[in-house]
């Protein structure tokens, strides 16, 4: 199973979810504040980071940009609260996903093989083996089998949902998907899905692929609906 970091200030809800998690059979190493997840992240290396907000020494978004900075490790934000500042900051310093505290062992779990499944080569239609050779789209290309992206030569850092949710809309240029079919694809979830996760993870993309955000050429809104990529 998978090895994951927890960052949680609250003593119960560290020891609860790394139970949650161990009987699941994950790896899971807590820490109680940013510095100290910040710390493990360089000598436990997981494969995800489950990250509270709300920590004692530093916000969950600073440590959240500050593992941005440096890897494109899968990063699921914990919140106390629903609260749609926090969630659409959390999403705009990086985060993968969200989980409202308090959650139950099979939505953690769920979550978490979800987004540890972003990263794994896709076709867009999900149906066929994604080609093996490079794809040119102007000065942008993909290598699926890869899972890589440079533009103008340059090697593209993309988190797992800015990954999967550009090879998911690149797969089929000039194609409209609505937020809700983007979130069954990209993100798994099925049930009333959250749009912020979609519009939050299209402003990262737009930022690292595009020469001008308020003119993208790849990832274009389509108003009222949602997005297609391109066509160029």
């Amino acid at each position: 199973m998978s090895r994951v970091l927890l960052i949680e200030d609250d003593r119960a809800v560290r020891e609860g979810v790394t139970l949650t998690l161990r009987r699941r059979g994950h790896d899971v190493e807590a820490a109680p504040t940013g510095e100290a997840g910040l710390a493990a992240l360089e000598t436990f290396r997981p494969d995800l980071v489950l990250l509270d907000l709300m920590l004692p020494d530093k916000s969950g978004f600073e440590v959240c940009r500050r593992i941005r900075a440096t890897q494109q490790i899968p990063i699921i934000m914990l919140t106390a609260r629903g609260d749609d500042i926090d969630v659409v900051l959390g999403l705009e310093a990086g985060a993968d996903d969200y989980i409202v505290k308090p959650a139950r062992g099979e939505v953690l779990e769920a979550r978490i093989r979800a987004v540890l499944r972003r990263a794994a080569p896709v076709d867009g239609a999900g149906c066929e083996p994604a080609p093996a050779a490079a794809e040119a789209h102007g000065d942008l290309v993909i290598d699926r089998a890869g899972l890589l992206v440079s533009k103008n030569g340059q090697d593209l850092p993309l988190a797992p949902s800015e990954m999967k949710l550009l090879l998911y809309l690149s797969a089929t240029p000039g194609r409209v998907f609505s937020r809700q079919q983007l979130l069954e694809h990209v993100w798994e979830h099925s049930y009333h899905g959250d749009a912020r996760l979609v519009d939050a993870c299209v402003m990262r993309l737009r930022t690292k692929v595009e020469e001008s955000t308020r003119s993208p050429k790849y990832i274009q809104t389509v108003r009222g609906f949602g997005y297609r990529f391109g066509p160029l």
